[in-house]
């Protein structure tokens, strides 16, 4: 049986290539900076996960130890201005690697680079796109990059994208770039193609493009969409002034797309993206029903969306500059001041009672204190170019580690006793939430919460002391309003079972 490693398996792609990988035989090693964020997927028991980074060759070197065949789906998008310059470090890195290793073959997925056009007018994610597929093609080992365009699934960035511009404005004043040719595909398709491509000739190292069997403008499709999504008609008017900066904005504004992924986004939709040739069918048939077409593709998302059942979301991946630390060990942390907010209450419920409303926490059921200043913070989080608060929750009941949850990360999750968040807002400093669910000698339920924050030089001690006169009406109204969510919810589940 043949041992594939994915990368990126904590990503939207990665996470959902990895059951589709093990549905077609293979044994699957992932390759994850932090191997917790995968402890809970459904197929976690199933792989074998290393720590690792594609930029450290002596962990890459020891994931690909005895691997016939590597995806490669990582990418330094809105690292900061430097991240071409990390992704050629990383794609380098890993060709080198996997031709030591004697990896038989390497899948990237990579995007569409436009026809005759010079690569110095590209948008910088594209062209480092395409740079990183050379680097791969040009490593000696068999590669094939598949290049998709807009990629249409449930919690994909491009389909949330979409979703919310379409459904939140029924007039919109856009950029130009609505009138762009765009050959989008659906993930299930996409998924299909990088599976097929672990069984291709030894000889094919080239690249290949996918796509639907539509070719649609962006204004197309969000007409297309609303008919789907059964919404009037929408009006959209075009104008040329809004630069790249200026759409994601405006794409920040209404969509929970952050700008640091937004703007990418926005500059590669400038340019057209239709498949120029399918050769791919000649090595990977197209899925037995044929390709998805956008109106269908479209349909499962919002089908997948209404039922709850997203698997992964363009927020899988850790936010670009968010921090990665985890919580330090206290309280005999060396590593300076950690100043904590801790709050507890006894609980009129059982323990099942109030850790389903702790594991039920943000998202649409909010964070159970002050929600204007909850609002507030998103906005200005948003405002500074950080996530805020409309990324929701992947599941509206269940959480696993590594979900995000609005500006927060599930940084450890332990079933019915502990959720420890990690911020991901722009802060000057590093953050966490515990909220824990006990009992007390008595056999009494409690509700233990903390927060935590560990500054960075001055400005971080000032944010502290300038918020700390906030925190008994923020954190205090949590603890207490949690407490009276889990009385309720605890009766209710008591006069049912009268």
């Amino acid at each position: 049986m043949e041992r594939v490693l994915v990368t990126g398996a904590t990503g939207y792609i990665g996470g959902r290539l990895v059951p589709e990988l093990l549905a077609a035989g293979y044994t699957v090693r992932c390759l994850a900076r932090t191997p917790g964020k995968l402890r809970d997927h459904p197929w976690a028991g199933r792989v074998e996960t290393v720590k690792g980074d594609v930029t450290d060759a002596r962990s890459l070197g020891e994931a690909l130890e005895g691997v016939t065949v590597a995806y490669y789906l990582v990418h330094a998008l809105g690292t900061g201005k430097d991240f071409e310059e990390t992704d050629r470090r990383a794609a380098r890195t890993f060709a080198a690697c996997a031709r030591e290793a004697g990896v038989r073959r390497i899948v990237y997925l990579g995007g569409p680079v436009p026809e005759g056009a010079d690569e110095r007018t590209l948008s910088p994610h594209l062209r480092s796109r395409s740079e990183v597929g050379r680097i791969l093609l040009e490593s000696g080992v068999p590669t094939a990059v598949l290049r998709a365009a807009v990629i249409m699934g449930s919690g994909s960035a491009s389909f949330e994208m979409l979703r919310y511009l379409t459904e939140r404005l029924p007039v919109m004043v856009t950029p130009s770039w609505v009138r762009t040719r765009i050959q989008p595909i659906a993930v299930r398709d996409v998924l299909h193609y990088l599976v097929g491509c672990a069984e291709l000739p030894d000889g094919v190292n080239r690249g290949f493009d996918i796509g639907g069997p539509d070719v649609l403008t962006y204004r197309q499709m969000m007409q297309r969409y609303a008919r789907v999504a059964a919404l009037p008609r929408r009006l959209i008017l075009s104008v040329p002034v809004l630069t790249p900066g200026l759409s994601s904005h405006w794409v920040g504004l209404v969509t929970p797309v952050p700008a640091a992924i937004a703007r990418p986004l926005a500059e590669s939709l400038r340019h057209e993206a239709v498949v120029k040739e399918h050769d791919i069918a000649r090595f990977v048939p197209d899925p037995p029903d044929g390709r998805t077409g956008f109106d269908r593709a479209v349909e499962l998302a919002l089908r997948r969306v209404r039922e709850a059942r997203v698997a992964t979301r363009w927020s899988s991946a850790s936010v670009p500059g968010a921090p990665s630390d985890p919580l330090p060990t206290d309280p005999d942390w060396a590593g300076g001041s950690l100043y904590t907010d801790r709050r507890q209450r006894t609980v009129d419920a059982p323990p099942e009672a109030l850790w389903e409303v702790i594991e039920g926490i943000g998202g649409e059921n909010g964070w159970y204190s002050f929600p204007l200043a909850w609002a507030l913070r998103g906005r200005l989080d948003r405002l500074s170019g950080g996530v805020g608060l409309r990324r929701g929750r992947r599941d509206a009941e269940r959480l696993r580690a590594g979900d995000s949850l609005d500006f927060w990360r599930v940084e450890e999750i332990e079933r019915g006793r502990l959720l420890r968040l990690r911020a991901e807002m722009r802060l000057p400093g590093l953050a966490w939430l515990e909220l824990r669910c006990g009992q007390d000698a008595a056999g009494r339920t409690v509700y233990r919460q903390r927060a935590l924050f560990h500054p960075h030089g001055l400005a971080g001690h000032a944010y502290w002391w300038s918020v700390a006169p906030f925190h008994a009406v923020v954190f205090g109204g949590m603890a207490r309003n949690i407490a009276a969510a889990a009385r309720e919810r605890g009766g209710r589940a008591t006069a049912v079972g009268r």
